[in-house]
């Protein structure tokens, strides 16, 4: 199971099909390009003209090793530590050097042993270069702060929900001992989940019945004054996903939208797969400042730091309040996540 340590300590390769990793790797080597024609130019416009002179054969050597290195970056995984950094050095002195032979044959370059020589000697410096940022950044990106605040986030479940949840089981056992019993089983279900290992990865399946759960008891202290709609589209339920990624989200929107209200309101939850993205959407109602509506945002810039570290730039969180035509405010959570860790 893929777990936050497990991303960041065990696997010291980037994940090279990841669009971060992607783009920190072509600004990176452009960076490069820049700063050896600035070191070689005499003024603005030589150096302008030497870094023009070696991008035309800089990209294409460039964009070449990104898709050999999306292709094989599962066979890198497999390898150790050195043995797949090694590897993806040779790999980029090898292709520099096949492409200046490229360059030569077909005329636009002069070739030659020390040219040779010089390509691969200067592409796999840049490749150790990159592999040492990536590493750097990933012992940077310790993974304790942000376990340290999910573990905060598990303990903070309100003490007030577990009380009233308590009571109102107490209240069904003189009318519905079935549906009481039924509720307590969901609430030890609740607290066994909230004190698991939060470092594991979950099935998308098991963050959705967990929801559902939570707001089964809420639905008992609520009842008729918190309705719930659920759209479920073609998601795919094997996906691992951080957990308790939705839950925090859904306690915001009963806590912030539903128990403010004198009327009842609706909390909208659709999920759906759209191409190898998954997007996440909730909303709740909104109402008038006051106390019960401030909050320190604990729970989403919780959830952003966890998107972050596990996935870097492919996924994305989006919070806004919009008001209605009819002048009501809803507020809403957008979270999208790539697919492609998808179990078979």
């Amino acid at each position: 199971m893929r777990s936050i340590k497990q991303n960041l300590a065990a696997q010291p390769l980037p994940d090279f099909r990841n669009a971060g990793v992607i783009l920190r790797i072509l600004l990176g080597v452009n960076l490069l390009a820049l700063a050896a024609a600035l070191v070689q130019g005499q003024g603005v416009d030589e150096c302008v003209q030497r870094y023009m002179e070696m991008a035309v054969w800089v990209q294409p050597l460039l964009l070449a090793n990104v898709a050999c290195l999306a292709w094989l970056d599962g066979a890198l995984r497999r390898l150790a530590v050195w043995p797949g950094r090694l590897l993806v050095v040779f790999l980029a002195a090898v292709s520099a050097v096949g492409f200046v032979e490229l360059w030569a044959a077909a005329g636009f370059d002069a070739g030659g042993a020390q040219r040779l020589l010089r390509a691969g000697l200067l592409a796999g410096s840049a490749a150790a270069a990159l592999l040492w940022y990536f590493a750097q950044r990933s012992s940077v990106l310790s993974p304790a702060l942000v376990e340290a605040r999910l573990q905060a986030l598990s303990a903070r479940i309100r003490p007030h929900f577990l009380f009233n949840s308590l009571n109102a089981v107490l209240a069904l056992i003189r009318v519905d001992h079935q549906r009481a019993e039924t509720a307590l089983e969901e609430l030890a279900e609740l607290f066994r989940a909230l004190m698991r290992d939060h470092r594991e990865m979950v099935p998308l399946a098991d963050e959705i019945a967990l929801c559902r759960q939570y707001l089964d008891l809420e639905t008992l202290r609520l009842g008729e004054r918190l309705r719930v709609e659920w759209e479920l589209h073609d998601i795919p339920e094997r996906l691992n996903v951080p957990p308790l990624m939705m839950q925090p989200l859904i306690e915001n929107a009963v806590y912030h939208g539903i128990e403010p209200g004198s009327t009842p309101g609706t909390i909208r939850i659709r999920l759906a797969r759209q191409s190898d993205e998954l997007h996440i959407e909730l909303v709740n109602p909104c109402h008038a400042d006051g106390d019960h509506q401030r909050g320190n945002r604990m729970a989403l810039e919780n959830i952003g730091e966890r998107l972050s570290l596990y996935y870097d730039l492919e996924a994305r969180l989006e919070t806004g309040e919009v008001v209605l035509a009819d002048g009501a405010r809803e507020y809403r959570v957008h979270i999208v996540l790539p697919c492609r860790g998808e179990r078979t």
